[in-house]
């Protein structure tokens, strides 16, 4: 195989513009933090209070890797946060082996730079392999000797990039008695994988099953030896905070973090949230004025903006829950008006145009309704941009 190229890029992180974004004075120790106050500061660490100019891949690790079950999911989420961005920018960084999608945080595929995926796999791996001991495929697999496994389903993978249906067959014929599937989906989980071009590429024909093969293989290098769960949490605050140890924990599935964020402690700020929950910061991380305008935004699905807190009352009310559809990564968008999870979206391509529709929880002002309306048009040039035709549509709320 190709080897990826060996010199990384070094190119520090940039920091989301804070223009008209800045703290009313200064924040005590401990202050109690609004829930209006806790949706501007999340927005703004997730570039969706402004477009901010920022390469891709920069923008990939400053959110600590993007939701991607959705194969062209991250194509969306990163336009909706940055200004001029194109299609072919992190097509090229995955077909350069410079981004990668592979099963991180909380099992689920993630698009992450390279070096993310190498020291993100290592910090996530035990979790992955507690995962699959608790999955009715580990059950199907008593008895097998999983090192073995392993072992034979790594050497197949790095002969060639396989699908886990052919994973499946071929190892079959080492463990006869046991059912394909089940063997196919320990190696995914125990041995750290990614899943290779052409899926995830925009404007491929071919998006077709995931493919895979070994990290090792594609990228070049090892696993990070020794990963971090100090920096990982640093780098979650600074893309999700202010945020409680649950909050963490939810986004991750790792263990042992309250004991991380106490080793943190003075390096952190702490805040409370409306009931009284103790959060953590970074000392110098954007705090917007609560009052802030936020503007709309079309988020993708399985946004990780709506999926990464334990209590996701900051974005959305009670009733209206994040839409996790099953499948190859649901089908609906996210809508943000004001901030808040307001609605979804979905584009229909018909053979000579393209149909967004809009489909609000609640009814939704003249003013909201224009809004939503230019920025849709923003998103069907961006995501349709070879339909002829284009519309807009919205349905009653639901």
């Amino acid at each position: 195989m190709p080897k990826l190229p060996t010199r990384p890029s070094t190119r520090p992180v940039a920091r989301p513009s804070t223009r008209a974004i800045t703290l009313r004075g200064e924040t005590r120790s401990g202050e109690a933090l609004s829930q209006r106050a806790l949706n501007r500061a999340t927005l703004a660490r997730q570039l969706l209070l402004q477009r901010t100019e920022m390469p891709a891949a920069d923008a990939i690790e400053h959110l600590v890797g993007m939701q991607a079950q959705a194969p062209l999911a991250p194509y969306v989420g990163l336009w909706t946060r940055l200004e001029g961005f194109r299609t072919d920018e992190l097509a090229r960084l995955i077909g350069e082996r410079r981004a990668v999608r592979a099963s991180l945080m909380r099992r689920t595929v993630h698009l992450v730079t390279a070096r993310d995926c190498l020291s993100l796999r290592s910090l996530m791996q035990p979790m992955l392999v507690s995962g699959f001991a608790s999955s009715p495929f580990a059950r199907n697999l008593v008895g097998v000797d999983m090192r073995a496994l392993n072992e034979a389903g790594r050497a197949l993978l790095e002969e060639r990039p396989r699908t886990r249906v052919e994973l499946g067959k071929l190892l079959s014929k080492q463990w006869p008695d046991r059912d394909a599937t089940s063997l196919a989906y320990a190696v995914s989980y125990q041995v750290p994988l990614v899943q290779v071009p052409p899926r995830g590429i925009w404007g491929s024909s071919t998006q077709g099953q995931a493919t895979w093969t070994t990290m090792e293989a594609w990228l070049g290098r090892p696993l990070d030896p020794a990963p971090s769960p100090e920096d990982v949490v640093m780098r979650y605050l600074a893309a999700f905070g202010p945020a409680t140890v649950m909050d963490i924990r939810t986004w991750s599935v790792l263990p042992g973090l309250r004991a991380v964020t106490e080793r943190l402690r003075p390096r952190l700020r702490t805040f409370r949230d409306e009931r009284g929950r103790e959060l953590f910061d970074l000392p110098d991380a954007p705090r917007p004025d609560p009052e802030t305008p936020a503007p709309v935004r079309f988020l993708p699905e399985y946004d990780n903006l709506l999926l990464s807190h334990a209590d996701r009352t900051r974005f959305m009310s009670e009733e209206h829950k994040t839409p996790l559809f099953p499948g190859n990564g649901g089908s609906l968008g996210y809508v943000l008006v004001d901030g808040e999870f307001r609605g979804t979206w979905k584009i229909v391509r018909q053979r000579d145009g393209a149909t967004l529709t809009v489909e609000p929880f609640t009814a939704l002002s003249r003013q909201e309704t224009d809004a939503l309306a230019e920025e849709g048009e923003r998103l069907l040039a961006f995501a349709a941009a070879a339909s002829a035709a284009r519309d807009i549509q919205f349905a009653a709320p639901k």
